[in-house]
């Protein structure tokens, strides 16, 4: 007899929303108007299945425009952060026991459910972080991806695993939750990776608490809801909203919970990591971290490169969703012999970026998330242009919104402080190397570990990459950015975090532990 695995259809990504058909334009436009006439509702927090209200109220805007509101949201008090806590560990007990393949059906479910709202939320993600259509769909379809991958997963991890044979003894392997998770997702990939790091955690029969940024908490409200629908019991996710200094160390410390799982920066994830190192009053394990930081990712440009899609790769990289991805191209390395020329055509290709309220879809480039990023943005452009060459852009963008144009900064020095620190901004600096060698030693001579890529047509080259590149996520001859479900397991080295490979097979271990069991026959 099949079993469920076996009946489930081979994973696949989901395909891409074509916004120049009439029909989907239309779709968009009408759940935009939607979406924004929704803009004075308020969200509660949710714990234990209630809608609760908290100690006070904040507000979360349209980045293009900060005067509109997306909605009105709850700050959590630290009572109610620890009574999400208490919630989650008690359906932890109950959620635990549900088999496998209903889990994985609720997240089957959610991912159906996702498809038919796939406009709505869009169109937040259009309106909450600034997204153009594009990048707003391309992130729905990830979350789906997500959740249909883990599912599968899932299925595929229940059960006994074989072991070594011993004569006399039924030995075997299984794998077991761990019980009360934070889950403390990003704002640049807010419904992806929330989504997904949600969803992986409890489809292996954990029950968590989540706490978006404070920057889109109504996606996240939009998601646990539609979790609801599928079929989730009460308490399995439970949703805090508010400040990370009043709640956040508050639930990483808590003695009840037994990982926090985290996609953010590197001093909020170092942060996080020293917390929950130290033991607390009650506490009977060691929290397991797990950890998705920041990037100062390279695209190296070899001498013998296709000129044409090095400097695609490199601008779609760089200012894609405006610099504001971990996997962002924030350095490109090129090889002296073609140096200036690979400058002058970059010049001219950033030139074509339409910069505008993302709400529009011929705008492929919009406003930063907040007016704090913008002010630490041109601070480093300031910075940059003592260390370097002014190219393009390196002011402010015109409208009302969080603008900022696409600055590239040429004969910037390796060690260059714009070269080292992570911008989070659509500002790229490019390198000059001597030829290959420098390049990779540049490429490697960060902090960081996260994503890299080498443009060469010398197949040498490559396999020179593949093995002295220290990322860990490699691409050749394409963009750094878009990583693929199942195709691309996601995750850095070094300071990017602890290469927890998210889409990919090893993923869902992160929130299980294994049991071994042994029984004496015969």
């Amino acid at each position: 007899m099949a079993t469920v695995l076996e009946r489930v259809s081979e994973f696949k990504n989901e395909a891409l929303i074509d916004f120049k058909d009439p029909a989907n334009k239309a779709k968009m436009e009408a759940a935009l108007a939607a979406v924004r006439a929704g803009g004075s509702a308020t969200y509660d927090l949710i714990i234990n299945g209630r809608r609760v209200r908290g100690a006070g109220t904040f507000k979360t805007s349209n980045p293009a425009k900060p005067s509109e509101s997306v909605g009105t949201v709850q700050k959590a008090s630290p009572a109610q952060a620890r009574e999400a806590v208490a919630a989650a560990e008690q359906a932890f007990y109950s959620w635990s026991k549900v088999p496998a393949a209903q889990r994985a059906a609720l997240l089957f479910k959610a991912a159906e459910l996702t498809r038919a709202r796939r406009f709505e939320f869009d169109a937040l993600l259009v309106l909450e972080v600034g997204k153009s259509w594009g990048e707003a769909d391309g992130d729905v379809a990830e979350g789906i991806d997500f959740l249909e991958y883990y599912a599968r997963e899932m299925l595929r991890l229940d059960g006994p695993h074989p072991v070594t044979p011993v004569p006399g003894e039924k030995n075997a392997m299984i794998y077991i939750p761990l019980g009360v998770g934070v889950i403390i997702p990003p704002w640049n990939f807010a419904f992806a990776i929330m989504a997904g790091m949600t969803s992986a955690a409890i489809v292996a029969g954990n029950a968590v608490v989540l706490k978006p940024s404070s920057d889109s908490p109504v996606i996240a409200y939009k998601f646990v809801e539609l979790l609801e629908q599928a079929g989730m019991p009460p308490g399995v996710v439970n949703l805090v909203t508010g400040s990370g200094s009043e709640i956040g160390d508050l639930l990483v410390q808590h003695p009840r919970v037994r990982f926090i799982s985290f996609t953010g920066s590197k001093e909020v994830g170092l942060h996080i990591n020293q917390l929950a190192a130290t033991p607390q009053a009650g506490q009977i394990w060691i929290k397991r971290v797990v950890a998705e930081m920041g990037g100062k990712d390279s695209i190296v440009v070899a001498a013998d490169a296709d000129l044409d899609a090095a400097v695609d790769g490199v601008a779609a990289s760089a200012f894609g969703f405006q610099g504001q991805k971990c996997s962002a191209c924030s350095r490109a390395i090129v090889e002296a012999p073609i140096y200036d020329e690979f400058v002058n055509r970059l010049k001219k290709r950033v030139a074509t970026i339409n910069t505008g309220d993302p709400a529009d879809p011929s705008v492929t480039m919009g406003p930063v998330i907040n007016e704090g990023s913008l002010k630490k943005i041109e601070s480093y452009v300031a910075e940059g242009k003592k260390e370097g060459t002014l190219i393009a852009g390196g002011e402010r963008a015109s409208g009302e919104g969080y603008y900022m144009q696409p600055t590239v900064i040429a004969d910037v020095k390796p060690d260059a402080k714009i070269a080292q620190e992570e911008i989070f901004g659509p500002v790229l600096a490019v390198i000059k190397a001597k030829d290959y060698d420098d390049a990779l030693r540049i490429a490697n001579n960060t902090e960081y570990g996260l994503t890299g890529s080498v443009y060469s047509q010398d197949r040498s080259k490559l396999e020179r990459a593949r093995d002295e590149f220290h990322v860990g996520n490699l691409y050749f001859n394409r963009k750094c950015t878009g990583a693929m479900v199942g195709a691309h397991p996601f995750g850095g080295f070094n300071m990017s975090g602890t290469d927890s490979k998210a889409g990919g097979p090893d993923y869902l271990l992160l929130f299980l532990q294994a049991k071994s069991v042994s029984e004496k026959v015969g």
